[in-house]
C-alpha cells in the first residue's frame, strides 16, 4: 500500500468524508486523479504510477491514492481552466484587466487565455483584493496552474 502525504492545516473530519467520495469516484470511473476545491480548501486525490517493470493485465489493481489537501490561508487562488498563453490585458497596448492590490467583484474579469486562436475570459471566483498574480503577461500556462492569489471580502 502506497503512503499517503497530507498537508492538512484544518479540522481533518472535514476532509476525511470529501477523500471517501472522491476515492470511490477514482474507482468507479478508473481515473487516476482527480481535485475538488471548496472555498479556499483543494482536494486531490492522485493515484501512484505503477513502477514500468510491472506488466498490465487484467486484473492489476490500481495503485492506491496519494491525497494533497491544501488550505493557503485565507487566499483564494484563480487557475488556469486550460492550457494556453495567459494575458493580462485584451491587447498589447491596453490597460491590464487587473493589478496586484487592486480591488475585485465577483466575476470580474482578471484575465485572458488564448487558446487554439480563441480568446477565453477568466472571472474572479471571489470579491476581494488582488494578492500576487503568479503569471507573467504572454506566457504559457497549463490546466489548473494558479494564476492569481484573491485575499476574499470580509
Amino acid at each position: 500500500m502506497a503512503p499517503i502525504r497530507r498537508r492538512v492545516r484544518h479540522d481533518a473530519s472535514e476532509v476525511t468524508d470529501l477523500v471517501r467520495r472522491l476515492g470511490k469516484v477514482l474507482d468507479e470511473l478508473r481515473l487516476t486523479e482527480a481535485e475538488v476545491s471548496l472555498g479556499d480548501m483543494r482536494v486531490r486525490v492522485q493515484r501512484v504510477a505503477a513502477p514500468p517493470s510491472a506488466a498490465p493485465t487484467s486484473t492489476t489493481a490500481l495503485p492506491e491514492p496519494v491525497v494533497i489537501v491544501e488550505r493557503p490561508g485565507n487566499m483564494v487562488t484563480v487557475e488556469a481552466p486550460m492550457v494556453g498563453t495567459f494575458y493580462r490585458a485584451s491587447a498589447p497596448t491596453a490597460e491590464p484587466y487587473v493589478r496586484e492590490g487592486d480591488v475585485i467583484k465577483e466575476g470580474q474579469i482578471v484575465c485572458i487565455i488564448e487558446a487554439m486562436k480563441l480568446m477565453n475570459e477568466i472571472e474572479a471566483k471571489v470579491a476581494g483584493r488582488v494578492a500576487k498574480i503568479l503569471v507573467e503577461n504572454g506566457h504559457a500556462v497549463e490546466y489548473g496552474q494558479p494564476l492569481f492569489l484573491i485575499e476574499p471580502s470580509r
